[in-house]
């Protein structure tokens, strides 16, 4: 090959680890959602949750209407 510098062999490239750029494996972030998503589910399924998200969709509303 033309401009080759290993011989003439192709050499495959290295795949890239789909880690959409966070650096962590993809397999450690799978591990850490089977943790966390249903502590999280339960958090926005109990009382304080919901009335936690209501204040919040309450406040990005007031926002959003500042910036208008």
């Amino acid at each position: 090959m033309k401009g080759s510098s290993n011989g003439g062999n192709i050499m495959p490239r290295k795949k890239k680890p789909n880690d959409h750029g966070t650096g962590i494996p993809y397999h450690e972030v799978e591990a850490l959602a089977r943790v966390l998503l249903p502590e999280i589910q339960a958090f926005f399924e109990s009382e304080k949750g919901q009335r936690e998200f209501a204040d919040w969709k309450a406040q990005q509303q007031t926002e959003q209407q500042k910036q208008v």
